[in-house]
């Protein structure tokens, strides 16, 4: 099969092109002929590698993807060869009492898909029965493979995270961003006053399109803290702040909000280091939580909302596989509104 792999870590001339066997699907899985796949930062993350990072080469990125079943294990019961798919990259032990108390991320086996095992962007692909979801005849397989790992993040933050209530401010640094894109409509669909973030009058325009009540241009304003309590809360400011970049906005994150405010952080995208003032943190009650991905429910619900049309993906463009390093280099340079797709 075609696929798009390394064999090093390093920049991104080290992705190639070539032929890789199909997978062997153990009792429990299943094989799916891939149709769209959608690109990550963490896929950016992999090719140039971190400390203590050891895969198996050649090795295979990619996490999401939708495509059509080929084949299926022997204990397999839920799926059958020829039904549309888009599958949860979220990989866990799915036995372990963390698994089977809801709790797949907190699974000491937790990865995702293209991270530390083969991933999505080759011609066949392979996922546990669980992390396979029939996608609806009437929704296309494109939008099935833009939706999974940012709306299960986004949907995780604002929900069992943030816990976001009606008429609350939602602040979301970066609206291009495929998390940010899922971010704005899932807190506009909650009853949140969305605030957000970005860099061209362009993507001012789209992002309130999908639900944004105000956009900041953040080139051309110095002092966000100021426009937000000022001009947009009425000296309120943000219940709850959706951080994504990291080192270049967590301090903004941290100085927006209110007191008894919460930032959800997910990302790092212009570095995991950052400075903060602890005295805000302490003297105004705050909340800084993590999240990553989601559990199988949290995943099965916002794709039901997906699916439904509540909200949509976003794509921004596709290219063919052949391409992916034109892929990658666009996504890096963060000039797109939404998600970057493959198609095969």
């Amino acid at each position: 099969m075609k696929a798009a792999f390394i064999t090093s870590h390093g920049d991104l001339d080290r992705i190639q092109i070539g032929n890789l066997e199909i997978p062997k699907i153990g009792p429990n899985d299943v094989l799916i002929k891939t149709k769209f796949a959608a690109l990550n930062h963490l896929d950016l993350f992999v090719v140039k590698g971190w400390p203590g990072l050891k895969l198996s080469m050649p090795h295979i990125i990619g996490a999401d993807a939708s495509g059509i079943v080929e084949e299926i294990g022997s204990e397999v019961s839920t799926l059958v060869k020829g039904d549309k798919v888009t599958i949860n990259p979220g990989l866990s032990c799915n036995k372990c009492e963390m698994c089977l108390s809801g709790n797949q991320v907190l699974c000491k086996q937790f990865s995702i898909l293209g991270e530390f095992q083969a991933g999505t962007f080759a011609e066949y692909f392979k996922v546990p029965e669980v992390n396979a979801l029939k996608v609806p005849n009437n929704y296309p397989l494109d939008k099935a493979a833009a939706a999974p790992l940012t709306f299960l993040t986004a949907w995780r933050m604002l929900t069992t995270k943030a816990n976001v209530k009606k008429g609350e401010y939602v602040f979301i640094h970066g609206a291009g961003g495929g998390v940010s894109t899922a971010a704005i409509q899932i807190a506009k669909l909650l009853g949140a006053t969305v605030i957000t973030s970005t860099s061209s009058s362009e993507k001012i325009k789209k992002a309130k399109q999908i639900g944004a009540d105000y956009v900041i241009n953040y080139k051309e304003v110095k002092d966000l803290a100021k426009v937000i309590y000022t001009e947009l809360t009425n000296g309120y400011g943000i219940d709850v702040a959706i951080d994504t970049v990291g080192m270049a906005t967590f301090p903004d994150s941290i100085s927006l909000l209110r007191t008894g405010g919460r930032v959800i952080t997910c990302g790092v995208t212009s570095g995991p280091t950052t400075k903060i003032d602890l005295a805000k943190v302490f003297w105004k009650h705050l909340e800084i939580k993590g999240s990553t991905m989601a559990n199988q429910s949290e995943f099965r619900n916002v794709m039901k909302l997906v699916f439904n049309g509540e909200i949509s993906p976003i794509i921004d463009k596709i290219f063919p596989l052949e391409v992916i390093k034109d892929a990658m280099i666009y996504l890096e340079k963060g000039i797109q509104f939404g998600k970057v797709l493959l198609k095969f």
